[in-house]
């Protein structure tokens, strides 16, 4: 059996996937998390899976991810349904649900939330609002696993008895219309019926079959007579009918307690960090607090730790290699080569998972919906919603993850203008350079300069964003448009569960793509065009590819060829840019700071650091744009961010120069 897992927004959609499967999915506090299916086995069932739809508070398509949700439920034929709601919110959440049993596939509605509800001392009639609703209705807890065994059993049961909907009878006018229509439509609306006949007075026309002029006049004049009768246009007039009985049923079965206790406190808090005057300069003081844990207290004092730990087994291996007689080739390679490349690239591994903790915490918590809030109104000023800024706060991660999630705004112009500005968001993998070259050059202010280089490559976004908005994306933003959910404290699983993903995928990566260029720069570097031993690596093959390119990053105070190919190396991974120098200059993580401070000074070191912030993202990035807006697109992409990674290291560099004089 398959079940469609459908629901609004923050409602704890992912966190009761999270729960059916033991899956490892990422749970957030802000829409946008999820932006396309997925699936899993539902624990104890492997006859059963569930699909996770992306968050929506209608199934009538104006965004990517609310077509996503429909087109899967139509023409995908899902056993079920399991739609979850927040039962402390029951009436806004009760519209999809509505939307959802017109689809006339089997359904069970899942009251989440339940124990805040009782906890505030309301109520919910569970069998009275089942039978107005004509479906199971089952209360359940997903954060506390409370209520999923009998959740998994309703749904299970309900699907394999083809249990369908009870047909709703709104009353008045627009249910005749609704009849009507049906009427004419017949057998070919299939068993979705209604969902066809409201389908097509909400759209005016469908596409699912074909109906005669005389069949749509009719049609017309039912929603005509209708419109006259509800005194409402069609649109209103369907969300009237909703609306109505959705208060009818919720007066029958739902007793409010008083207000919340995490809604007074939410309310308290955003007095202050949502405030007119304070949100901005609260989100800027709160995300340096975060850099400094990050680069200058918790995630430098560990990463030194594990640094300290590479050169010692790095030395124990050497000694080792020694020992067996192995040949001086073989011996470089592991040693100068994969040990120095991944080693290097291995010791910040504290420093982003000490980041990630922090932003997941802040996530979990429910701050960065308020972050998009807060940022709304300098994002109009750019042409851009804070809807936007959600993407981008994903951005500071992994691009390939933001990029796809901009397939949650409904504006394609907002969509495509949002995927140009994310490379501007630093990701974790520029981290290792940051890190490297704060500790040679700018030692005791690395939170700072982590801070400047962030704010730093925002700055330059909203400036491009800014050049966008007035000439090839002119327009305006969609409204914005978005429910802060209440402050929670975060789960330790969930922000776990985060972490522990982003640990995995640097490490995979550190030992696949780190260590598959790291062999590469090194047979690069060890040999000439002959194939035999270079004498010096000046005479390498790698040598010769740097100075051709080396020429283009003259200008911007380091012309050396090795930091040339450092930064060719990393379009592959930015994490290879370290593991590059570090095998070029034969030094281990500890040693390469020293090492880099007779290839830089602190003004062209701060060039190359903006070079690294602005130039062109991985090669996955790159090919996530191809796929998202096409090759040319990606191409142009390539281009110009380059171009403006060129420009800013170029005045970096200049006005760094003219200062120091």
């Amino acid at each position: 059996m398959i079940f469609a897992l459908a629901g609004n927004q923050n409602c704890g959609k992912t966190t009761l996937f999270n729960v059916l499967t033991g899956s490892h999915c990422h749970v957030g506090n802000f829409p946008g998390v999820t932006v396309e299916g997925k699936s899993g086995d539902i624990r104890g069932r492997d006859d059963c899976v569930v699909v996770d739809l992306p968050g929506i508070y209608s199934i009538r398509p104006y965004s990517a991810e609310e077509t996503v949700t429909r087109d899967y439920l139509l023409h995908n034929a899902p056993d079920g349904i399991i739609n979850i709601a927040d039962a402390s919110n029951i009436e806004r959440n009760l519209y999809l649900t509505l939307q959802l049993a017109e689809l006339n596939i089997p359904m069970v509605l899942a009251l989440n939330m339940m124990d805040e509800v009782e906890g505030n001392g309301g109520s919910i009639d569970i069998k009275r609002l089942s039978m107005r609703l004509g479906i199971p209705v089952v209360p359940i807890s997903a954060a506390k696993n409370e209520g999923i065994d009998e959740l998994i059993e309703t749904a299970v049961r309900t699907a394999g008895e083809k249990k369908l909907p009870a047909r709703i009878n709104y009353g008045g006018k627009m249910q005749d219309c609704i009849k009507r229509i049906r009427s004419i439509i017949g057998e070919r609306g299939g068993k979705a019926r209604t969902f066809a006949a409201v389908s097509y007075i909400e759209k005016g026309e469908t596409s699912e079959f074909a109906l005669s002029d005389k069949e749509k006049a009719d049609i017309e004049a039912a929603i005509t007579a209708a419109e006259k009768g509800c005194g409402l246009d069609r649109w209103a007039a369907i969300a009237d009918m909703r609306y109505a009985f959705i208060e009818k049923i919720c007066s029958e079965s739902v007793i409010k307690g008083g207000e919340s206790r995490e809604h007074k406190r939410s309310l308290k808090i955003d007095r202050v960090l949502t405030d007119k005057f304070l949100g901005l300069p609260m989100f800027a003081a709160i995300m340096a607090a975060v850099f400094y844990l990050t680069f200058g207290l918790v995630g430098a004092f560990l990463s030194d730790l594990l640094s300290s730990g590479i050169t010692y087994v790095t030395g124990l291996a050497a000694e080792g290699l020694d020992m067996l007689g192995v040949g001086e080739i073989v011996h470089s390679l592991i040693i100068d080569g994969i040990f120095a490349g991944v080693g290097s690239v291995l010791s910040f591994l504290p420093t982003i998972v000490t980041l990630f903790f922090l932003l997941s915490v802040l996530e979990d918590s429910g701050y960065m919906a308020r972050a998009a809030f807060i940022m709304d109104r300098l994002m109009r000023k750019i042409g851009l919603s804070g809807r936007s800024f959600v993407p981008m706060i994903i951005g500071f991660g992994c691009s390939v993850p933001a990029i796809m999630a901009t397939r949650t705004l409904s504006s394609e112009r907002d969509r495509k203008m949002t995927i140009l500005l994310i490379p501007f968001m630093s990701c974790s993998a520029k981290l290792p350079i940051y890190s490297v070259f704060a500790m040679a050059f700018f030692p005791g202010k690395s939170a700072l300069v982590m801070c400047l280089l962030y704010f730093g490559g925002i700055v330059c976004g909203t400036l491009y964003a800014g050049v966008l908005s007035r000439t090839k994306f002119k327009g305006e933003a969609i409204p914005f448009v978005m429910e802060l959910p209440n402050y929670r404290f975060p789960s330790l699983k969930s922000v776990g569960l985060l972490v522990w993903e982003k640990a995995k995928d640097f490490i995979t990566k550190a030992f696949t793509i780190i260590f598959a260029a790291s062999v590469v720069i090194w047979f690069l570097q060890t040999f000439d065009g002959s194939l035999h031993i270079a004498a010096d690596s000046s005479r390498s093959m790698l040598a010769w590819l740097g100075r051709f390119i080396s020429p283009v990053f003259a200008p911007l105070g380091f012309g050396d060829w090795r930091v040339s190919t450092s930064l060719l190396a990393g379009f592959t991974a930015k994490e290879a840019v370290v593991s590059t120098m570090s095998v070029l200059t034969g030094a281990s993580s500890e040693l390469l700071p020293g090492l880099l401070q007779g290839m830089f000074t602190p003004v062209s070191a701060a060039s190359f650091l903006t070079f690294s912030l602005l130039y062109t993202p991985c090669a996955a990035a790159v090919s996530t744009v191809k796929r998202e807006m096409g090759g040319m697109a990606a191409v142009g992409f390539v281009i110009v961010q380059c171009v403006i990674a060129w420009i800013a290291a170029l005045l970096v560099f200049l006005i760094g120069t003219a200062l120091v004089g």
